[in-house]
């Protein structure tokens, strides 16, 4: 897998973080979805990774995604930044995954 991270993303990810530590998450969350393949995917900023999480090299650093996940997830992401949505957006080269994803710190 494959994780690219727009400038103005890692901007607005650097913004969110400031000087907090903390491991960056690419989540698929599923909570209130129904079932697993209705997830929705965000970016979480957590104190510490899960046994399944897998580390994706970018230019920011490591992001992690839960392994038993990937399956929902395409090989080649983009992360970006929609200042007109005030949002980050999660890409592949075919289609936006989400248009809308969030950024949720969970050390606060």
């Amino acid at each position: 897998m494959e994780i690219t991270i727009t400038d103005i993303a890692a901007k607005k990810i650097e913004e969110k973080t400031g000087e907090q530590k903390g491991f960056l998450k690419l989540k698929y969350d599923t909570e209130g979805c129904g079932c697993v393949v209705s997830g929705v995917t965000a970016l979480w900023l957590v104190n510490e990774i899960d046994e399944d999480d897998r580390a994706i090299e970018t230019t920011i650093g490591s992001i992690y995604v839960e392994k038993s996940k990937e399956v929902f997830l395409n090989e080649n992401l983009k992360i970006d930044f929609s200042s007109s949505s005030n949002s980050f957006q999660l890409k592949s080269p075919n289609e936006i995954l989400n248009p809308r994803m969030s950024f949720v710190n969970k050390i606060n």
